[in-house]
């Protein structure tokens, strides 16, 4: 769309006729020498041939009047707006703590072609389909065992979140599990976020055997930076030993931070766990819209130039044709007693 920024400029656009209008006209002083045989003189020597009146009217008014509207309007900044382009500012901040100890190797969970998976295996699948529907957040992915990585710094670009995970195993990051610390590092990464919202999403059995600070000290503590933390607890809760699920730590760290307990026993309750979480963790989009602007005021500007030279070259053209046309006398005598004015060729 072509706009002028400054419009009122084309107010301007009688000044030159009103100016001609109420100023005197410009009188040109030089030396003459006055004789009575002027006209005679003229008619002899600079008899013209009569210029066209298409060619007087061009020069003398149209290509002036051309050439001032096209600077006006350089002057007006014509710009052509494009369309808008509209960027969408993340107002979450959502980091995804994924257990890779032992215990997540137990393969108590189905995945979606019916087959036997590791509890890691069903987490990558579910959690592959959440990241799609998160655009807009900013996510970042860390990883514990006996301590606690991060795997992929806040960002929006999820796709680089989801191969991240991919590419994750069981026991990378140690065989035991802290989720304390875990916690800790996702605090620490929260420092340097400015998002209004801050959420963090522990996927663990909550078997803490390695941490240096207890899950629900941690989880205190995220609460007054105003850090929310949902818990996910994946296995059965019949195991013992090492693979034993700890629900009631991860319910009182969910608690404790002002977030919410799940328990995914398969892989259909985890993925209605993911469900609920984008019911409780609505996602805020706030847009900011900016249409490119295109200055263009050097085309009146070179229109205007080509037009002058134009009307320049027209004149130059036609004082040469003119000139074509003036018979130089060979002798001028003027008749001292009479003043008569003799032209020999």
């Amino acid at each position: 769309m072509l706009t002028f920024q400054h419009l009122w400029v084309f107010a301007l656009l009688p000044l030159p006729w009103l100016a001609r209008a109420i100023l005197p006209p410009r009188r040109a002083g030089g030396l003459a020498v006055r004789v009575p045989f002027g006209d005679r003189i003229r008619a002899a020597v600079f008899d013209r041939a009569p210029v066209s009146r298409a060619t007087a009217a061009v020069s003398a008014h149209i290509a002036p009047a051309l050439t001032w509207g096209m600077v006006l309007a350089a002057l007006a900044r014509p710009q052509w707006i494009e369309a808008p382009v509209t960027k969408n500012l993340p107002t979450r901040d959502l980091l995804l703590l994924v257990d890779l100890s032992g215990s997540m190797r137990q393969e108590d969970f189905t995945n979606a072609a019916g087959v036997k998976v590791d509890r890691l295996g069903a987490v990558k699948e579910v959690l592959g389909d959440f990241l799609v529907r998160r655009e807009g957040d900013r996510v970042g992915l860390a990883v514990f065992g006996d301590a606690a990585f991060l795997q992929c710094p806040f960002s929006t670009d999820l796709a680089l979140s989801r191969r991240l995970l991919e590419e994750t195993a069981i026991g990378m990051a140690g065989p035991r599990t802290a989720l304390g610390d875990a916690i800790g590092l996702g605090l620490t990464l929260f420092e340097s976020s400015d998002a209004p919202a801050k959420t963090i999403i522990a996927l663990t059995d909550g078997n803490d055997t390695a941490s240096q600070v207890p899950p629900i000290e941690a989880a205190r503590v995220a609460r007054e930076r105003g850090v929310r933390i949902h818990t996910v607890a994946i296995g059965d809760p019949a195991t013992a030993g090492e693979e034993k699920l700890d629900a009631e730590a991860l319910r009182a760290v969910a608690q404790s931070s002002g977030g919410a307990y799940f328990f995914a026993a398969d892989r259909l309750q985890l993925a209605g766990i993911y469900d609920e979480l984008d019911k409780m963790e609505t996602r805020q989009v706030k847009a900011v819209s900016h249409r490119p602007r295109t200055d263009l005021f050097f085309w009146p500007l070179l229109a205007g130039l080509v037009l002058w030279l134009t009307e320049k070259l027209l004149a130059i053209v036609g004082e040469s044709g003119a000139m074509a046309h003036v018979r130089m006398p060979a002798t001028v005598r003027v008749d001292r007693i009479t003043g008569q004015l003799e032209v020999r060729p």
